[in-house]
């Protein structure tokens, strides 16, 4: 690990400051502390966050949700309002890492966490994520992992988090707080693919921090959830993932949020699944039509092109379990 200089921030000013000198935030440091033991991310200044007052879960009177960026994960599964309005970010936060990790980790680290791809972690092999310019092993490497959708010649690496996919569903909005103020980013722009410059992540400006998630207030009655599949039940990341949110009122959808993770550069909306879905009546033949839609755009690679077949089934079923079917 290389020598770096260490603050703790009691206030969002001073916090401020020392990400504006370029210094890199920390709270739970799940991800960071780890990245920097394999010398991936060699910061000069860990700005300590962890102490700001960013820890509250609100509930809007319409049933809109705001999470502060310094909610644990295990606190935001756990807390009513969450579970009783938006179970599929309850689900998406149970099923991610381990129970200890969930007590530390926070949403906003979450969501800033950065890829999982072997090849990214290994500072020997060719990586345009970390050293732009130095190519992509994962490309002509074992990519069984690796992303179908919003790929580029660059980079193929898939976005880790589970909730950021109910949050790409939900249409959630990312509230920052930077040296010219606070400023409101949709979810859908906040994650960046990777295109020729994958070594930009976040649509975060020098010194911005994330202050919270907030959530739209949704119609009602809203039925949701998150099915995650992988190699093994316990800790693992997804080799596909659905997030699904319905509003079915007259035995028709009015309303369909669709999201998918482990087969995406970010987490990936699919407007095509909720096209097919909206204004029609729940029925086993339409989960199935509807699903067909879920690869739309895929690229695979030579060990990943299982995903196309694994994403679609993977979202019939859960469209089938939020819909009301079996």
């Amino acid at each position: 690990m290389h020598p770096f200089s260490y603050t703790r921030a009691a206030t969002t000013r001073q916090a401020l400051d020392g990400g504006r000198d370029g210094g890199r935030y920390i709270a739970g440091g799940t991800t960071l502390v780890d990245l920097m033991r394999e010398t991936v991310e060699r910061p000069r200044t860990l700005v300590d966050i962890s102490g700001l007052p960013l820890r509250d879960i609100m509930v809007a009177k319409r049933g809109g949700l705001r999470i502060g960026a310094l909610v644990r994960m295990s606190e935001a599964a756990a807390h009513r309002g969450v579970r009783a309005l938006y179970p599929v970010i309850s689900e998406a936060l149970e099923l991610s890492a381990s129970a200890q990790l969930r007590n530390m980790a926070t949403i906003g680290g979450n969501i800033m966490q950065r890829t999982r791809c072997t090849y990214f972690r290994d500072v020997t092999a060719a990586c345009n994520k970390r050293e732009p310019g130095s190519g992509c092993a994962a490309r002509d490497g074992f990519n069984r992992t690796h992303a179908i959708l919003g790929t580029s010649d660059a980079c193929v690496a898939t976005h880790p988090s589970d909730v950021a996919v109910a949050f790409a569903a939900l249409e959630a909005t990312v509230v920052v707080l930077g040296p010219d103020g606070e400023r409101s980013v949709p979810f859908a722009d906040f994650l960046l693919r990777p295109g020729s410059t994958p070594n930009r992540e976040q649509a975060l400006r020098r010194g911005e921090l994330i202050a919270a998630v907030e959530i739209p207030a949704l119609p009602r009655p809203l039925r949701s959830g998150y099915l995650k599949v992988r190699d093994r039940q316990s800790y693992e990341f997804a080799l596909t993932s659905a997030a699904v949110a319905l509003h079915i009122r007259g035995g028709v959808i009015r309303e369909a949020r669709v999201a998918a993770g482990g087969v995406g550069t970010v987490p990936w909306k699919l407007h095509a699944v909720e096209r097919e879905l909206l204004g029609r009546r729940p029925s086993d033949a339409l989960w199935t039509k509807a699903a067909e839609r879920a690869a739309d755009g895929a690229r695979p690679l030579h060990h990943n092109r299982f995903k196309v077949e694994l994403l679609k089934r993977t979202v019939e079923r859960q469209l089938r379990v939020v819909g009301g079917g079996k």
